[in-house]
């Protein structure tokens, strides 16, 4: 039996890391004064929901934790490989976001101006993101201790950081570019570009179940679990609104880079205090932090697909694995899959556009796997196989309720997401949903072909291709 180790802190460090990024807080300041309330509004249906029923049914499998492990036991095998599918495609999708957020971090070394160059982000999301695909090849992963390291240094001091030159920006008197007001505050629920601008906070609380799976090795995890929930949700709510307020007193809406805002502002304070020259020193702690997050994300869903794949939804030939025990096959395929995909820069009119596609595209893809986690989260409470751990407080209740909430969640942002946000240059309203549906239709025809193949050949776990 596997000793239960992780303490209350270090799975609050688990969820946090998980989600909490400065890469969200420009998009997130696009919301001004009114950000605070959908903050809460997007934690409430679909934060706290994710955690719950991901602890819940982290902590109660008795195998395999996972998307794939929990679907497949509520509906089978063919609905959990859907699942897995959703999660690792949508990483494909969301990877050139993270990697034109390093791309415009590290022109604030060379040149700020590259930051708008579609040629200049798409060459270094390649080089990055291969360059880290031939690491993990070579099966060298590194130590939990550097990447808290990298979090540390590269996420929470900057965060911080920004958020004190915020509040002295305030009490020296400085121009803001939001107030706050009863109005601006509390919005009109009956505005559109309100409810389409909520795909960016949602995108932002995407992947806390990746973390609340290590439930069951927590210590007395009844109790601890909802302590490092709440801390987590209380910190990642302060961090990012502190951060997008920070962002949106300095800068004007319109002037907001998705891909550098955080660098925008910095240069801004920087400018004011006669700081300069630390413009180039913080951009490359947030280079290390962006970084660092993605040594980690670059390889386990490939190992999610990986379990999957040997279970008979993915030909032989996907499934093997290098002398590192690495699955080498499924490394290459998504790395060949992020080149083209990073190609969306050069679908859209600015840089801001190409980055809103992505982001939205895959958290679309994202939801329709949250859907089936909360369906899936019902089914198991149904036929009773909850069986011990941590349990959403108030049983069968409880669990309706929230898994609810969670669904509510989804369905709103899958039907806004098919809406770009007014104040982006996407092209225009058709053109952008002509290109948003496709890529929707390309990433899940082959999951649907695979099913399809397998079904009409016997031999597709044989397949040489």
């Amino acid at each position: 039996m596997k000793t239960k180790t992780i303490s209350t802190f270090a799975l609050f460090l688990l969820i946090s890391g998980a989600i909490d990024s400065l890469r969200n807080l420009p998009a997130t300041a696009l919301f001004g004064s009114s950000l605070i309330f959908f903050l809460i509004f997007a934690a409430i249906v679909f934060l706290i929901p994710v955690a719950l029923v991901s602890a819940q049914l982290g902590s109660s499998s008795t195998k395999h934790s996972g998307i794939y492990a929990w679907v497949s036991e509520a509906f089978g095998e063919k609905m959990g490989f859907i699942a897995i599918w959703l999660q690792w495609i949508n990483t494909m999708v969301w990877y050139p976001t993270i990697l034109s957020f390093i791309a415009a971090t590290l022109a604030y070394v060379i040149n700020p101006h590259l930051a708008q160059n579609k040629e200049y982000l798409i060459t270094v999301i390649l080089v990055t993101f291969w360059l880290l695909t031939f690491i993990n090849l070579k099966g060298l992963h590194f130590s939990t201790r550097f990447t808290n390291i990298c979090a540390i240094v590269g996420v929470l001091i900057p965060v911080v950081f920004v958020i004190g030159l915020a509040v002295l920006w305030i009490a020296q008197g400085h121009l803001l570019q939001i107030h706050f007001t009863e109005q601006s505050v509390l919005p009109s629920l009956h505005h559109s570009q309100s409810w389409i601008s909520l795909t960016a906070i949602m995108a932002a609380f995407l992947g806390v179940e990746l973390a609340s799976v290590h439930a069951k090795e927590v210590k007395d995890s009844q109790k601890a679990f909802p302590k490092a929930l709440l801390f987590s949700i209380v910190f990642i709510l302060i961090t990012m609104a502190g951060g997008a307020l920070a962002i949106a007193f300095v800068l004007p809406k319109g002037q907001i880079n998705l891909v550098s805002g955080i660098m925008q502002v910095f240069q801004s304070f920087f400018a004011t205090y006669h700081l300069q020259w630390m413009t180039p020193i913080l951009a490359m702690m947030v280079l290390l932090g962006s970084l660092g997050g993605m040594i980690n994300w670059i390889i386990s869903p490939a190992k999610g697909l990986l379990h999957a794949g040997k279970t008979g939804y993915l030909p032989k030939y996907m499934t093997k694995e290098n002398k590192h025990g690495v699955a080498n096959r499924i490394l290459i395929l998504q790395a060949i899959l992020v080149s083209f995909i990073c190609l969306a820069f050069l679908l859209m009119p600015s840089v801001n556009g190409s980055y809103w596609l992505l982001t939205d595209l895959s958290t679309q893809l994202y939801m329709l796997m949250y859907v089936l986690l909360f369906f899936a989260a019902i089914a198991l409470f149904a036929k009773h196989k909850i069986k011990s751990g941590f349990k959403i407080p108030g049983g069968k209740m409880g669990t309706w309720l929230v898994s609810g909430l969670g669904l509510t969640g989804c369905v709103i942002t899958l039907v806004v997401g098919f809406f770009p946000p007014s104040t982006i240059n996407v092209g225009g309203v058709a053109h952008y949903e002509t290109v948003f549906v496709l890529g929707m239709v390309v990433m899940l025809l082959p999951v649907v072909g695979f099913l399809i193949y397998r079904a009409m050949n016997k031999n597709f776990l044989q397949a040489p291709f």
